[in-house]
């Protein structure tokens, strides 16, 4: 499983997909210890039988999954994007689909919402959910417990987690 996105969620994906015997690929922005550079992606796509996208929509990520990344992606293989809707480019993710060529999980879209015509609601090799991960049983006691930390680790001068810099 090849994830596009190494901040917290990506981790815990990875550790997740460990315990059921799958090998987690991570890849992100640059390159660190365990981590892949974005740059290193084209060779990477070809060896994945998922690719899952847990990305932040910024001027990087929109539209970084055109034809040419699709067509990298091995026949059969599923693409899951839970990033955000205008990092897949819609047109060439519905070619692929309607060829049969790949398969995709989406809990998010472009356009959003998806208007009630749209040929996503039909296209095939596709599984079309709801985007409400907010709503996980225990997201506010482990939101409230990340607060604290952070607020402890502020008041003591230790270095914060989850930072984030950059365009978002």
């Amino acid at each position: 499983m090849l994830i596009v996105g190494a901040g917290d969620v990506g981790q815990q994906l990875a550790r997740r997909i460990s315990a059921c015997d799958a090998t987690p690929i991570m890849v992100a922005r640059s390159a660190r210890d365990g981590v892949h550079s974005i740059s290193e992606l084209p060779a990477l796509l070809p060896g994945a039988d998922v690719v899952v996208l847990i990305v932040p929509k910024t001027s990087a990520t929109i539209g970084m999954v055109d034809a040419d990344f699709l067509a990298r992606m091995r026949d059969g293989a599923l693409l899951v994007n839970a990033a955000r809707g205008p990092v897949v480019e819609t047109g060439a993710l519905l070619a692929e689909l309607q060829s049969g060529r790949l398969r995709a999980a989406l809990d998010v879209v472009e356009p959003e919402p998806l208007p009630s015509d749209h040929p996503l609601w039909k296209a095939p090799n596709l599984l079309l959910t709801p985007h409400i991960a907010g709503s996980v049983l225990g997201f506010g006691d482990r939101v409230a417990a990340l607060i604290a930390g952070q607020l402890g680790r502020f008041g003591s001068g230790e270095p914060l987690i989850n930072v984030v810099d950059g365009e978002y």
